[in-house]
């Protein structure tokens, strides 16, 4: 008697799961693809299958393998956990926030307590940076066109690098483990010039085209917003006072730890309120609109 499709898709999961614990990322693909034959309703196989696309860095089929499998499941956290990750390597930072935080939202609130928070929450932030700094970048293109064009060049021989070692991989001359590795001291290399070039241009006219940023120590962990009236947990992790006390009333718990919390255990964190009010003062033309 032939096994049943769940069943049969079950068995090509596994296959595909060892495969991926051995960074074996194609054959954990092409598995996790033959169980979606089997059995196109389980939404985990398509986050399967995402995740192992990631590793391979395809983007838009991550992309739709999310999709598919949050239409199957909608409160689904590693779904959009995968995309936003996917959306963010394709500059899409205002999708990718949105997923993010989606997927922070579904993590915190889970009964089951994930152990994702902290990972999650730092996605959050990069989504949230990674969408300052596109603003960022053409604030400071306007005030000065000859930064833009070098720029511009910048990014077009770092793409043309990366096309051209993708172009290696797929056609063999190089391993795929060795081009991801070339690929991303490629990309590396033109962040660092990159921001040696704003660095320069920055001196040259302090006022307009210095790159202004939020520190991370700055952000609360919750809302993402810079803090006001921090506090200190016993383990050292400091939140917004009012936003900790609102998630302590729902969950006696850290946020992103999840250990035991109490509201009688939060301290008031002095040093950190103080460099807080210091930087929204001195940047208080800007800050507002982070």
């Amino acid at each position: 008697m032939a096994p049943s499709p769940d069943y049969a898709a079950e068995q090509l999961k596994s296959q595909g799961n060892t495969h991926f614990k051995d960074g074996d990322y194609d054959a954990a693909e092409a598995l996790y693809s033959q169980a979606i034959q089997k059995n196109s309703k389980n939404p985990l196989l398509f986050t399967n299958r995402a995740n192992a696309r990631l590793k391979l860095e395809k983007w838009e089929e991550v992309i739709d393998d999310c999709i598919r499998s949050i239409e199957l499941m909608k409160e689904n956290m590693k779904a959009f956990f995968y995309l936003a990750q996917a959306q963010l390597s394709i500059n899409h930072p205002n999708e990718a926030l949105s997923s993010a935080l989606m997927a922070y939202e579904l993590c915190t609130n889970s009964a089951q307590q994930t152990s994702n928070a902290a990972t999650i929450s730092a996605l959050v932030l990069k989504c949230k940076k990674a969408k300052w700094d596109i603003r960022e970048r053409d604030r400071i293109r306007r005030r000065a066109d000859l930064l833009a064009d070098l720029e511009g060049k910048l990014e077009h021989e770092c793409k043309r690098d990366v096309d051209d070692i993708e172009a290696r991989i797929e056609s063999g001359d190089v391993g795929r483990s060795e081009g991801q590795e070339e690929k991303s001291e490629r990309k590396q290399d033109f962040e660092n010039k990159r921001n040696d070039l704003r660095t320069a241009f920055a001196l040259s006219d302090p006022q307009n085209l210095e790159r202004r940023e939020v520190p991370d120590f700055l952000v609360d962990g919750i809302t993402f917003e810079i803090m006001h009236d921090p506090v200190v947990t016993k383990n050292g992790r400091s939140y917004e006072r009012a936003t900790l006390i609102e998630h302590l009333k729902r969950s006696a718990t850290d946020p992103l730890t999840r250990e035991p919390l109490t509201i009688a255990e939060l301290r008031p964190n002095i040093a950190l309120k103080e460099a807080c009010t210091e930087f929204m003062e001195v940047n208080n033309g800007w800050v507002y609109d982070w």
